[in-house]
């Protein structure tokens, strides 16, 4: 059985998500809505696969995972947002993973207006870590920091390495990840973002894992806007600049200075492995910054 861990906070589409969910599954599923200190906006559906958890209080995205994952009673655990289509068979993607893989599946855009799959936007299968700061240039109030980049790279293996991954769908096998990944860690890395690089760095260089790509599946993702915050319907979680901009720095020098207990690989061996843009001479440039 595969249990789906929905984080939720000021989400018009859940519903919708979750029936995405439900009417594409051909095997044992359960969804595991987590309402982060929130009661739902509309009724759930009275489908018995879904099991509502509730925080008491406004904890942010990783708390909402780790009870998710508590919560859960499924071989596998997967991860996704509130404002998401799936394809038809989705949970099979299990049957093609191993139990020290994330897997992630290709990501669509979500045409908002009929909630379907967008034909006119490109497909996203591969992603990079960015040389600290160059993702920040036009936006440095939030710190000097490794961001995930898309990327239009084409390869023709349908279950591939990728150096990280965007973070709105993944996938897990539940006990490998209770015992070698969780509970994610809310203080260093704050309460809602980087959560694709703390998983995805622990896979790749402590637990002697993989993250994959898995192009046979796919999810199709709301692009949230500035429009959809405005609206009111919307909540981003999360918190100050300056908060932000501590916990871009702690995990950036964190992970280069390779400062995470019992690293089999360090740093420098994921570069080499993926060769990301960007990251030309990155060792000294970082030891310039360093030295600041």
């Amino acid at each position: 059985m595969i249990s789906v861990i929905i984080p939720v906070f000021k989400e018009p589409y859940l519903n919708k998500t979750i029936q995405s969910l439900l009417d594409n599954a051909v095997g044992e599923v359960e969804i595991l809505p987590v309402f982060d200190g929130v009661l739902p906006d509309e009724p759930l559906s009275a489908d018995k696969r879904i099991r509502p958890v509730f925080l008491k209080e406004h904890k942010g995205m990783r708390a909402c995972t780790n009870r998710g994952i508590e919560s859960a009673l499924g071989e596998w655990i997967m991860k996704c947002d509130a404002h998401c289509v799936f394809c038809p068979g989705w949970d099979k993607m299990a049957e093609d993973s191993q139990s020290n893989w994330l897997m992630i599946p290709r990501r669509y855009s979500v045409k908002e207006a009929t909630w379907e799959r967008d034909e006119n936007r490109p497909k996203v299968d591969y992603h990079f870590l960015s040389f600290p700061g160059d993702a920040q240039r036009s936006t440095p109030k939030y710190g000097y920091s490794i961001q995930v980049m898309n990327t239009a790279w084409k390869k023709p293996a349908e279950i591939d390495d990728v150096m990280t991954f965007q973070g709105s769908c993944w996938l897990a096998h539940r006990t490998f990840f209770l015992n070698n990944i969780s509970p994610l860690d809310d203080k260093n890395y704050g309460p809602f973002a980087q959560e694709q690089q703390e998983i995805g760095l622990k896979y790749w260089l402590v637990v002697g894992g993989a993250v994959k790509v898995n192009k046979k599946f796919w999810y199709a993702h709301l692009n949230k806007r500035k429009r959809h915050y405005d609206s009111g319907k919307f909540s981003s979680r999360t918190k100050t600049a300056e908060e932000l901009k501590g916990y871009n720095e702690w995990l950036t020098k964190h992970w280069l200075n390779n400062e995470e207990p019992n690293m089999i690989h360090d740093f420098k061996w994921l570069v080499e492995r993926f060769n990301p843009p960007g990251w030309d001479k990155w060792e000294q440039r970082w030891l310039l910054h360093s030295a600041k």
